[in-house]
């Protein structure tokens, strides 16, 4: 079929006319070139494509065509293995006659800037339509601006406010082996009358193992949109449940251990369940000081950015002193460790 307009405009083959402008609405508003001066040609390749399959898929003529025959019968190219375009194959759109001698028409996209003017209004961005045939022009300021900041002269353009921003709340288990979440939006957004209705959306988000409080993950433009303004990013920000265990110390777990006296002088094991349900042994042989610290390498939080690479585990002790001692106890424990 060569170029897919229904996916360059993002919608199903049984999209409605409403679902077209709506579509078409979002993505000629991120992909005007005004909008991108940092990558302007692929920008300017990109609006024009959304503005041709607009134009096609609008028209239920042109798309009765487009269905059938594909791009080629819109612009009056014989697919493969057809007749040629006046040898009375029933091609649509040609150059010469058609079967019925009465066709003689090759589709010829309008100017991109007419189709987004007709939304948007006359002149949206400080400039006039262009009229069909014409190459496309765009202004090097940021057009973007709104009036009341200097952007234009007489002319209110979009504005875009600032992001939206929700805490996503995520249990350590969650960010040490990575979690798929499943968020349920609800928006308003503006309908092909140009009224605000309200529209719910599921939106995914891939949690990746050792991400850490702060880490933001964006979705454009799925804020509430209104008349005259670009829809706000929507941005969730990580955000760590506290954990009955374990503390979190950049990629470092750190957990604390009471132990009595008895043990943290003559030694014991520490016994602990990972944060992925594994089973720790650790054996402790040394005499645990106060302020004592075992390291574990390699057992805390994964490191985003080097995989197979982890945080350490950090053992903290504290020990618990006997409030009160026999006499044979006092006597034992200094005739063992030599005090008298």
């Amino acid at each position: 079929m060569g170029v897919d307009y229904y996916n360059i405009l993002k919608v199903n083959r049984q999209a409605t006319d409403e679902d077209l402008k709506k579509s078409y609405r979002r993505l000629a508003m991120k992909w005007h070139p005004d909008k991108n001066p940092n990558n302007k040609k692929d920008a300017e390749a990109k609006f024009k494509q959304i503005s041709e399959a607009y134009e096609v898929l609008s028209d239920p003529q042109k798309r009765a065509v487009y269905d059938q025959y594909g791009e080629e019968g819109l612009k009056g190219v014989p697919p493969p293995g057809s007749s040629s375009a006046g040898g009375g194959g029933g091609y649509p759109y040609s150059n010469g006659s058609s079967s019925g001698g009465s066709n003689d028409f090759r589709f010829n996209p309008r100017n991109a800037e007419d189709i987004f003017a007709e939304f948007f209004g006359s002149s949206p961005f400080g400039f006039g339509s262009m009229g069909a045939g014409k190459p496309m022009r765009f202004q090097s300021d940021n057009v973007f601006r709104n009036y009341s900041e200097g952007g234009g002269v007489g002319v209110s353009t979009p504005r875009k406010p600032p992001p939206v921003e929700s805490k996503l709340p995520c249990s350590l288990e969650e960010l040490y082996t990575g979690s798929t979440r499943k968020m349920k939006i609800s928006r308003n957004v503006i309908d092909a009358n140009g009224r605000l209705v309200p529209e719910s959306e599921i939106l995914t988000i891939d949690v990746k193992p050792g991400w850490k409080k702060g880490t933001k993950i964006t979705f454009p433009d799925k804020g509430n949109e209104q008349a005259n303004q670009l829809p706000a990013d929507l941005v969730f920000v990580i955000d760590e449940k506290p954990h009955e265990i374990y503390k979190r110390d950049g990629n470092d777990l750190i957990v604390s251990q009471k132990v009595s006296l008895a043990e943290a002088l003559a030694g014991m094991t520490v016994k602990l369940v990972t944060l992925d349900g594994r089973h720790l042994s650790i054996p402790i042989s040394d005499v645990v000081s106060p302020e004592y610290e075992l390291v574990v390498a390699q057992e805390g939080m994964p490191i985003v950015r080097e995989q197979r690479k982890k945080g350490n585990l950090r053992i903290k002790f504290e020990v618990m002193f006997p409030s009160r001692l026999t006499s044979e106890q006092r006597s034992g424990i200094k005739r063992i460790l030599g005090g008298g």
